[in-house]
């Protein structure tokens, strides 16, 4: 059976929220009451990946692996690949090949928040798809803004186009790709754009030409961040708070996701809770435990 792996691409200055990340990598800034990269981890742990690369700045790597371990704690395996230019972002797959060793991939960017109902069924059938590209594309009102799905009259994928200034649809490509074993090679025969960079909308039009290319679409109902802005990073926030506090449900919680997999028992996790503070979160994880004893 193949095994699917992830990629966190965790790179990059993070200018565009400056200050705030002046001393501090922009996926170890604070979305509401968790680290940023929580985020995309839990999407790769939703999807049932367990053996994850993640990309940064070989100035900052050393802060992840002190904050995020090796990922055992999790029942997760971590590998830290540096990247010493930002140059693009199908260059993740360039840098992670040794990893992958010939394995099918998902990448995530790592600013990128993903909720809604259903995106449990809708990542497992990107997963079991092996053999073809998956992307997913979700309905904006800027369309212009973003990389832009068009269709055929059948709804298939048939085109992506970078900030079009007429959009073929509303839909956006988002930051979370499932890939085939070739997104390396493939990656490394991508031409440079005039800014310089091997762009991913080159590398899913190369899928899109050899007819391995499919879009699953989300709608109004689904929610959707790129916390790479201050705005952004305002609205995630207050979007998580409210829908933790109404809800009672905790979004982007690795240890929740792995004990309900099985990939860590609930004695594993009680001995992380000790080191924990009577907050939140170490509250919503004492919670956990005690519906497990009931």
């Amino acid at each position: 059976m193949r095994v699917r792996k992830g990629i966190i691409l965790a790179g990059g200055s993070g200018t565009r929220l400056y200050p705030a990340t002046a001393g501090l990598s922009k996926q170890l800034v604070p979305v509401y009451d968790k680290p940023m990269i929580y985020y995309p981890i839990t999407t790769l742990m939703q999807a049932g990946i367990r053996d994850i690369a993640i990309i940064n700045r070989p100035e900052d790597i050393n802060h992840f692996q002190r904050f995020l371990g090796d990922g055992s704690q999790w029942g997760l395996s971590f590998t830290y690949i540096p990247q010493l230019n930002p140059d693009g972002l199908a260059q993740a797959f360039v840098l992670a090949e040794n990893f992958l060793g010939g394995s099918p991939s998902t990448l995530v960017l790592g600013d990128n928040i993903f909720y809604g109902q259903g995106f449990q069924s809708k990542l497992s059938t990107a997963y079991e798809n092996m053999d073809v590209a998956t992307i997913y594309g979700h309905t904006v009102d800027k369309p212009e803004r973003f990389g832009v799905l068009g269709f055929d009259d059948k709804g298939r994928v048939n085109a992506i186009v970078e900030k079009p200034s007429v959009p073929a649809s509303n839909y956006a490509v988002t930051g979370l790709y499932f890939v085939d074993s070739t997104a390396p090679s493939r990656a490394k025969e991508i031409k440079p754009s005039p800014r310089g960079e091997l762009e991913i909308t080159d590398l899913l039009e190369s899928y899109l030409e050899d007819s391995l290319l499919e879009a699953i679409t989300i709608d109004s109902d689904f929610t959707w961040f790129d916390t790479g802005t201050h705005e952004n990073l305002l609205d995630a926030s207050i979007f998580i708070k409210d829908l933790q506090e109404n809800q009672n449900i905790m979004l982007g919680c690795p240890e929740e996701i792995a004990l309900t997999k099985g990939w860590i028992d609930k004695e594993e996790l009680e001995k992380q809770i000790h080191s924990l503070p009577s907050n939140a979160y170490g509250n919503f994880l004492r919670s956990i435990i005690m519906k497990e004893s009931c």
